[in-house]
């Protein structure tokens, strides 16, 4: 066997692998796994599976960022005496990374660095607020591991107060998160599982604290919960389905759009007009005026226009509509719709020639 120095496995136990000195000051070392345990106040239970812990000392064996604080086994067990069979002939206690430890031990890695500093065990306040503090800041714990780390640190701290404003958190923030240690054993495996919302686990905690019930008084009651639930669901399911169907767009029925008529629009003239207002006056008709019925008699109706109230196109008993002469655009817009496009045109080439007419005739 080769020769021991100061820092070598000198504590005569069956390791081989030395305590390695990686800093100047000694406080950083690289402890073999056989001579460190964790310790035994870790709220933490949910380390993670035998395939993830692989994982992880696979990954600490290449490089380790971060080192685990510890303690000596001698400033340990001043906190906690009786601890002393359980941790066993050990060097160091770890303060924090037991999954790394874990993670180490799964992947046969025989080392792990850590930072020793005994001040953090100068009482018991210190240490559990070093051992809780890096999980609940970096919200490592679920739920039931943060209560009862929660209800650790009030033990020590002495109250939800002193807590809270360790933390720099509102009492409430302690108060929730005890609720969920009143919780039977079976239940608290739901909240762990996210089997049950942490708003329901929190409120049958303090009914289950305030009426003493035991864990199948719990579990009756979320089976309620959870059918009034499930009701609330369906109704806002069914009011948002109702809410859309209204707001969707009323499909388009086979019914003709309004007429001008209807819309309040004189046929002639194309202005709108109230529906209260009597119909505008028509040209009185003479022996020389046509009847439009007569002009257009068997021809399709005018784009946008519409017979007068009170008769019909082409009925009987129908009043002729007299031709617009007093009103030289709404006799255009007739002859636009009325008129083919050749004979429009040769009506425009007429109307320009008179007017050139007029205009030498003036001069």
């Amino acid at each position: 066997m080769a020769k021991h120095d100061e820092f070598d496995d000198f504590f005569g136990d069956d390791d081989d692998t030395p305590v390695v000195d990686t800093r100047a000051d000694g406080r950083l070392l690289r402890v073999p796994l056989g001579r460190l345990a964790p310790n035994l106040v870790n709220p933490r239970t949910d380390f993670g599976t035998e395939a993830e812990l692989i994982d992880l000392g696979k990954s600490l064996r290449r490089r380790q960022i971060q080192a685990c604080p510890a303690v000596s086994r001698s400033a340990y067990l001043k906190l906690w005496p009786d601890h002393a069979k359980q941790i066993g002939d050990v060097d160091y206690v770890l303060v924090t990374g037991e999954r790394r430890y874990r993670g180490a031990a799964a992947a046969g890695s025989p080392t792990l660095n850590c930072v020793v500093d005994d001040g953090l065990a100068k009482d018991r306040k210190t240490f559990m607020e070093a051992v809780v503090s890096e999980n609940v800041d970096r919200q490592n714990f679920n739920p039931i591991e943060e209560a009862y780390a929660v209800q650790s640190l009030v033990a020590e701290f002495g109250s939800n107060r002193a807590v809270a404003q360790h933390f720099e958190r509102v009492d409430g923030w302690v108060t929730q998160r005890i609720l969920l240690t009143h919780l039977a054993p079976e239940v608290q495996e739901l909240v762990r599982k996210k089997a049950m919302p942490l708003d329901a686990a929190r409120t049958l905690g303090k009914l289950a604290r305030d009426n003493q019930w035991d864990g199948t008084k719990q579990l009756t009651w979320w089976q309620e919960e959870q059918k009034q639930r499930a009701a609330a669901s369906a109704e806002r399911t069914a009011a948002k389905k109702a809410a859309k169907a209204s707001a969707a767009p009323k499909p388009v029925t086979g019914k003709p759009p309004a007429g001008p008529e209807q819309q309040g629009v004189d046929p002639f003239y194309g202005r709108k007009t109230d529906s209260t207002d009597p119909a505008p006056e028509e040209p009185a008709a003479t022996q020389q005026e046509p009847s439009l019925n007569a002009a257009t008699e068997g021809a399709p109706a005018v784009p946008g226009q519409a017979t007068r109230p009170g008769t019909t196109a082409g009925g009987e008993g129908q009043q002729p509509r007299l031709f617009p002469y007093g009103d030289g655009v709404a006799a255009a817009r007739y002859l636009i719709h009325k008129m083919p496009p050749d004979e429009f045109i040769k009506m425009l080439d007429l109307l320009n020639k008179h007017r050139d007419r007029q205009d030498v005739s003036a001069g």
